[in-house]
Order: C-alpha cells, then sequence, then structure tokens
C-alpha cells in the first residue's frame, strides 16, 4: 500500500504541474492578446501596462511585443527604454536594421557589442534548438542503452559502446555548452568602462547608453564584461540586463 500511495502521489503532482503549467500559458496568452488588442486601437498607454507586467512579473514575451514596447517608448520621448526593447529584441533576432535603429535613437555611429560573425549566427541558430536538439539525442542515448541491456551478451568489445559514449558527450555538451550569454545593454550617462573592479584602476573608455555587453561573471558592484574583445569592468549601476 505505502507503494501504491507513493506512485499514486507521483503521478499527481505530474499531472498538477502540467496543469498549472498549461493554465499559466493560456493566462499569458490571453494577456497578449488582450494588450494586442489595445495597441491596434491606439490605446498604447494601457496596452503598454501589459506589456510591462508580462515582461517584468511573468518574464513572458514575444519578438513582437518588444517591438511595440519600444514604438511606444520612442512615441513618448523614452529613447533610452526603447533603446533597451530593442537590444533585448536584438537578443532574439539580431539583424541590421535593429542596430540601425539603435544608432538613431541613441544617436551614436559606432556602438559596441552587435557585431556578430558567421560563427556567433550558427550559435544562435544552434542555441535556437537547444530544447530540441536535448530531447532527441537524449531518446537516442536512451535507445542505445536499451539496445545494450538487450543484446549485452553479444555486445562483448568496445567498439559497441562508443555510439552511446558519444550520445552521452553530446546530451551533456548541449545541456551545458548551448546556454546563450548573459547579455545588457549600457543604460547610465557616462558610462565609465574600467580594466578592473576598482574606481582606481585604469579606465578604458567613456561611453554613453546604448552600447551592448556580454556579461561574464558578478563581482560585487562591478559587472566583468566582454568590451571589445577584451575583459573589461563596469558598475551595475550603469547596465541594464537584457
Amino acid at each position: 500500500m505505502p507503494n501504491l500511495n507513493r506512485i499514486f502521489l507521483t503521478k499527481f503532482i505530474i499531472f498538477l504541474s502540467a496543469f498549472l503549467q498549461s493554465f499559466n500559458c493560456q493566462a499569458n496568452i490571453s494577456k497578449l492578446q488582450k494588450a494586442d488588442s489595445l495597441f491596434s486601437t491606439k490605446n498604447y498607454q494601457e496596452a503598454m501596462l501589459v506589456y510591462e507586467d508580462l515582461l517584468n512579473n511573468e518574464e513572458t514575451f514575444s519578438p513582437a511585443m518588444l517591438l511595440k514596447m519600444a514604438f511606444i517608448s520612442e512615441g513618448k520621448g523614452d529613447y533610452s527604454s526603447s533603446s533597451y526593447f530593442l537590444a533585448k529584441y536584438y537578443d532574439q533576432n539580431p539583424n541590421q536594421r535593429v542596430i540601425t535603429k539603435i544608432k538613431s535613437l541613441t544617436e551614436q555611429v559606432n556602438l559596441i557589442g552587435y557585431e556578430l560573425d558567421d560563427s556567433d549566427r550558427l550559435f544562435k541558430f544552434v542555441s535556437d534548438f537547444q530544447t530540441e536538439l536535448s530531447s532527441t539525442f537524449s531518446f537516442l542515448l536512451f535507445l542505445s542503452l536499451i539496445l545494450l541491456f538487450v543484446f549485452r551478451t553479444k555486445a562483448d568489445k568496445p567498439r559497441y559502446y562508443l555510439p552511446t559514449v558519444f550520445l552521452i558527450v553530446i546530451v551533456f555538451v548541449i545541456n551545458n555548452f548551448l546556454s546563450e550569454p548573459k547579455t545588457g545593454i549600457v543604460t547610465g550617462s557616462p558610462t565609465l568602462v574600467m580594466d578592473q573592479p576598482t574606481a582606481g584602476s585604469k579606465l578604458i573608455q567613456v561611453v554613453e547608453p546604448g552600447h551592448r555587453v556580454i556579461i561574464k561573471s558578478t563581482k560585487d558592484v562591478w559587472y566583468e564584461v566582454t568590451w571589445g574583445g577584451k575583459v573589461a569592468f563596469v558598475k551595475k549601476d550603469n547596465i541594464t540586463r537584457l
């Protein structure tokens, strides 16, 4: 009986989790549709409130939603917020038109952090399908383990285990090395870029809002970032996480 109780409890928890997740997804879609309806009727302030609730409180957004938020913010003259939403959109859909728009909003010709080479684009493409790749290779790994168990008497040589080992390595790499880097946008004016996480360190550059950085780690009140291909440090107050 205790075993049956544990099995029932496990199944109930799984079912409840799936149900709640489905309910939350439906609620988010409903809110997004409501905000989109307000936006289409030019009730921008009301739409913005719903969009901000989805983004800040529920951490849910769509690329189209970010563009609409950038449009509303620009209309209000809040170019800093508009640049932030565009930079967040750029993280999902990097393209030259977004960079051009951010440059016009920030009135800066040379923005750092928006350069993408072929390897970056490939990594972005692969990381977008991380869940699908992980599921596929995990299934193949599970299948290979079953085959090894079924044919364990015949699999008497090391080469029979190579596919399984290969799949283990692939699944490990996908789950641990394909996550997208943490990024942020410079929002402080002016912002000091230093070579060490101290106020007395060497100044690398003084910049205005709009630059995009990859955040590598946190050190007290500083972010360790990638700046022009090198390691630099910027105070947290001057960067908004994307």
